[in-house]
């Protein structure tokens, strides 16, 4: 049994590999590694979206690797987060952070967004070249998201350099000793802001704590972890994959360039036509369970496609189309159920301030080599660009006040 997704062509483009395995069966087995062993691949919409909320697909790690031996050597506060986890624990964990994503807080930072926007593209070459990925798609959510928890500007870079070892496909030893290294930093973070208590999202926590609810100090450190790195590493991929999609399709580039209102409505669609997770995180079923007319045994992994679901024609008509002004709420970007993204509402802000900045800042923008020899990054996780090389051309307006 071959495993298409190993195909090299995948990583450069996987719709046309999900498309033939969706026609074929939307919910299939797939070789897990060399170890024989077999995943569920769910790559239909209404198969993903039922997966996604089903009760019998745990994702309790710990429960599921408990009697398997394993030579990882994962940090727990990396191992086992609020993500690997069922309710109630969940529930009681994500209730904690939520209120740091509502709309309302996330529009108290869309000010010190956009003034980190206008700095970075403040550093692009007037009609020259520049890595859109190094040094803006990388860099904003970072700020971002260390600015909300506290992390101080002298330790973001190793924090990102961390974060996106955390993410080494095929290189185990890496991501190991990158847990290791994040979470021995958050553990010295929190034994800082104990000392000198301040008011960002991570004060909070600690607060939280210290108090009556009585987080774990594990509890408290997983959580730190989870939302530095869930906090950036996708919204990079959403900002990489959106300005992609738009400079080869000059049409809508245009539409949006013309009526920069448009780009928050816009997000959905880009968000569904090239989703910054691939793959959704681990689940595994704890009875059996039937899924899109396949019977899958009790305790097997299954993989849910998001990229693959968002591009089902059962649920999206032409979807290997871009149309910005197609009604694709129900994409399932940010996931599904008890588990979508917590984190949604800021990926937005900052998508949409990016994006509205450089169409008003550099409306001349285009791509610097052919899509063909666009570098991926070698994860089926995520789905990012490792580089993506724009012109920006001698066309510029005005500095944005933030």
């Amino acid at each position: 049994m071959n495993d298409p997704t190993k195909d090299p062509r995948f990583l450069h483009d996987p719709y046309p590999t999900y498309a033939a395995m969706r026609s074929a069966c939307p919910v299939q087995a797939v070789p897990t590694g060399s170890s024989g062993h077999s995943s569920y691949l769910v790559t239909g919409y209404a198969e993903a979206r039922q997966a996604l909320g089903d009760p019998r697909l745990s994702k309790n790690t710990a429960a599921f690797f408990a009697d398997k031996r394993s030579r990882r050597r994962l940090h727990p506060a990396v191992a086992h987060n609020m993500l690997a986890s069922d309710p109630p624990q969940h529930t009681r964990l994500r209730k904690l952070v939520t209120k740091a994503f509502t709309t309302g807080a996330v529009a108290e930072l869309r000010p010190f967004i956009a003034g980190v926007t206008n700095t970075l593209l403040d550093r692009w070459p007037v009609g020259g070249q520049v890595d859109f990925i190094a040094s803006l798609a990388v860099p904003l959510p970072v700020i971002v998201i260390c600015e909300l928890l506290g992390v101080p500007e002298a330790d973001r870079p190793e924090v990102q350099r961390w974060s996106a070892e955390l993410f080494a496909a095929g290189k185990p030893d890496r991501i190991d000793a990158a847990s290791h290294s994040v979470a021995d930093y958050m553990t010295g973070l929190i034994a800082a802001k104990r000392l000198r208590p301040g008011d960002a999202l991570l004060d909070r926590l600690i607060a939280v704590r210290d108090g009556t609810d009585q987080l774990s100090e594990e509890e408290l450190v997983s959580l730190a972890v989870l939302l530095l790195v869930a906090g950036h590493e996708t919204t990079t991929n959403l900002l990489g994959n959106a300005a992609l999609a738009l400079l080869q399709h000059p049409a809508e580039l245009e539409r949006l360039r013309s009526n920069p209102e448009d780009v928050p409505t816009s997000l959905d669609e880009l968000l569904r036509f090239d989703s910054p997770v691939s793959t959704a995180t681990f689940r595994y079923t704890t009875e059996a369970v039937t899924l899109g007319g396949t019977e899958i045994p009790a305790g097997v992994p299954v993989l849910v496609a998001l990229g693959a679901a968002n591009r089902d024609p059962e649920r999206f008509s032409s979807p290997d189309q871009l149309k910005l002004d197609r009604d694709a709420v129900g994409h399932l970007g940010f996931g599904h159920g008890i588990h979508r993204c917590v984190g949604a509402p800021l990926a937005k802000a900052e998508a949409d301030i990016a994006l509205r900045t450089i169409l008003s800042r550099f409306p001349g923008i285009r791509l610097a080599v052919s899509p063909d020899q666009l570098d991926w990054r070698r994860t089926r996780l995520v789905r990012g660009l490792a580089s993506l090389p724009v012109l920006t051309v001698a066309t510029t307006l005005p500095r944005l006040p933030a």
